[in-house]
């Protein structure tokens, strides 16, 4: 009974010492789909508001004076006039590729053919994984990005990189091995064997381990036979609470090589989906040229897409249509699509997705643009309400947007009337420098 006793009076000694931080500047945060609703309506902004961590949790979002006086003990950040949002989801991209972003001049194929595979191929160095990885989120996290969704390599080393290197920083992740069985240089083709193996080992290695997940990664279609597609079909099967990532329709000489490859395929989808391929927790990379059926049967099974604007334009593979799937209720993620992707930047993949809209005469509002940056893509990875969002229950990944962080910037900041025409121009001109603090997890970097 006496050591009872001691333990019960010790436990308002434990909540006291709980770590607790108040964040104070503007905040941003959503209660619905602004692409689906009036954004006005599921818009919560507030010109002096506040954010209360505890133990690596969002618990409270609401105004300043209100917070700081109903928790006096907590560590203050104040951050002025700084916009605090949710961190940054980027949900895709090819960690392999950071080292060489920005190469010139391709279309998809002479692009994977010349830069891409050739870089692969050194993933095999653990050392060398472990480098990029590392390099890899770090700028991401300048850029104010906290959660990357990456392909890797055919590799299992540079599977354990990636996520190695995310545990190290905190940060909730998903990555898988990229599996190709053809149509590749020889010290990047598995087997529909060894890709089975191998995805299930780190999958059971990682998955569910801190803040990994785990991602079944077939590269695409024209890199892998049936047969390795059924095989990876079969482990989702066996695993159906992982995500499944792939690409699909991002260039039409794609489709046509897809056509030729699968004659008696109905359309692309279709390969994926005989191959059980196909399904709510897919993340299908581009879907820039649908046919009527794969929208319909996107829609119908609840799949997401993930649209990667500067890619898009840099390689040359067309408009996605915003609008038009997001009408047929379709979820859509943003992502960078590093390094096919021109940059490291959820600032300049929104712009870039501003200006692909415009181009479809369907312009998307400030707020629309910053929620598929967070909790779009978040809802993308079916990781809603636990990373980007500024929501209480929420992980602590946050990110502080200085609204004025360069001469140019600034100077028209100064001119708004209102926090959109405040924070427009950090979108369409901002970088790391508009990056003024990261939180990950609860832990400010």
């Amino acid at each position: 009974m006496k050591n009872e006793s001691l333990r019960t009076a010790a436990l308002p000694l434990i909540v006291t010492r709980m770590t607790q931080h108040l964040l104070l500047g503007q905040t941003l945060s959503f209660s619905g789909d602004p692409l689906t609703s009036d954004w006005a309506d599921v818009t919560r902004h507030d010109s002096q508001g506040g954010v209360l961590v505890v133990d690596g949790r969002i618990v409270q979002v609401g105004p300043a004076d209100v917070l700081k006086r109903a928790h006096p003990q907590a560590q203050t950040h104040d951050y002025g006039d700084a916009l605090i949002s949710a961190g940054f989801v980027d949900s895709h991209m090819h960690y392999p590729q950071t080292a060489m972003i920005a190469s010139w001049g391709k279309r998809l194929i002479d692009w994977l053919n010349t830069y891409t595979f050739p870089e692969e191929m050194r993933f095999g160095d653990q050392a060398y994984a472990d480098d990029i990885a590392g390099r890899t989120l770090d700028l991401a996290l300048d850029h104010g990005t906290t959660t990357l969704t990456s392909f890797c390599t055919i590799h299992p080393e540079s599977v354990d990189a990636f996520f190695g290197a995310a545990d190290t920083r905190g940060m909730a992740v998903v990555a898988g091995k990229t599996c190709m069985d053809r149509n590749a240089p020889d010290g990047l083709r598995d087997t529909a064997q060894s890709a089975y193996d191998d995805s299930k080992a780190l999958l059971q290695k990682w998955h569910g381990k801190g803040r990994a997940s785990y991602a079944i990664t077939p590269r695409f279609t024209p890199t892998s036979t049936p047969k390795q597609m059924h095989a990876l079909g079969a482990l989702w099967t066996e695993f159906p609470d992982c995500l499944m990532q792939t690409h699909l329709s991002e260039q039409l000489d794609e489709i046509a090589w897809v056509r030729d490859l699968h004659p008696q395929s109905r359309d692309y989808l279709d390969t994926y989906e005989s191959a059980g391929l196909l399904g709510a927790r897919g993340l299908y990379g581009h879907a820039i040229h649908l046919e009527p059926r794969e929208i319909d049967r996107i829609a119908e099974i609840g799949g997401a897409l993930v649209h990667c604007p500067t890619s898009n334009t840099f390689i040359g593979s067309g408009l996605f249509d915003m609008a038009g799937l997001k009408a047929r209720g379709i979820s859509v993620g943003l992502a960078t699509d590093t390094g096919g992707g021109s940059s490291f930047s959820m600032l300049r993949t929104m712009a870039a997705a501003y200006e692909i809209a415009q181009l479809h005469g369907t312009p998307l509002h400030p707020s629309q643009l910053m929620w598929l940056a967070t909790e779009g893509s978040a809802r993308a990875l079916h990781m809603g309400g636990q990373i980007g969002s500024l929501t209480a229950g929420a992980a602590a990944d946050i990110c502080v947007i200085d609204l004025g962080s360069t001469r140019a910037i600034d100077q028209r900041t100064n001119r708004a009337s209102d926090i959109w025409e405040a924070l427009f121009p950090t979108i369409m001109m901002g970088d790391d420098r508009a990056i003024k603090a990261v939180w990950v997890n609860g832990t400010l970097r």
